[in-house]
């Protein structure tokens, strides 16, 4: 990782409001080595707005990352902005917001292998879509959904998540 791929990666991070008092290092790591990949149709507007990160952060530079696709790293920041626009709050509290969601906000460091593989195979069930219908194992678990959440667009489980919760 170049010197600015660094910096960029260190400014996700910045963007999480993960305890102090833990290192989440490993898993964050993990988190940026791993590439989203859109499977319903209108996600790729969420795939922009993670990339669209990059542009803020080089903000005029330069300078080049040397990243590909979208990392489920730039996809929790960007999901968290979105969230914090329609209900409110904190970007960076929603961003630990959605990792609990997902379950990964125990994995500090040291991860063992155990919890590399549980926090690949989580990544996995959010990219690939094999969560369950309500969304549980997902980044908006739903209390009372209609609509099976693995096929419905991240735009609109995110803000029927947000009605949920306001509803409650």
């Amino acid at each position: 990782m170049g010197t600015i791929d660094y910096e960029y990666y260190e400014w996700l991070i910045d963007q999480i409001d993960a305890p102090r008092h833990k290192n989440f290092s490993d898993l964050f790591e993990r988190m940026h080595n791993f590439e989203f990949v859109w499977t319903v149709p209108n996600d790729d507007n969420r795939e922009q707005d993670a990339l669209d990160l990059r542009g803020e952060f080089l903000e005029g530079s330069a300078a080049k990352l040397l990243l590909g696709g979208a990392t489920m790293l730039e996809i929790l920041v960007a999901l968290s902005r979105r969230v914090a626009f329609t209900a409110g709050g904190s970007e960076k509290a929603w961003a630990w917001k959605l990792l609990k969601n997902l379950h990964l906000h125990r994995m500090h460091d040291p991860l063992s292998d155990a919890q590399k593989r549980r926090v690949d195979d989580i990544l996995y069930a959010v990219v690939w879509r094999t969560y369950e219908r309500n969304g549980e194992g997902g980044f908006f678990p739903m209390k009372n959904s209609l609509d099976d959440q693995t096929k419905v667009e991240i735009w609109y489980q995110l803000n029927a998540y947000v009605m949920e919760m306001e509803d409650s």
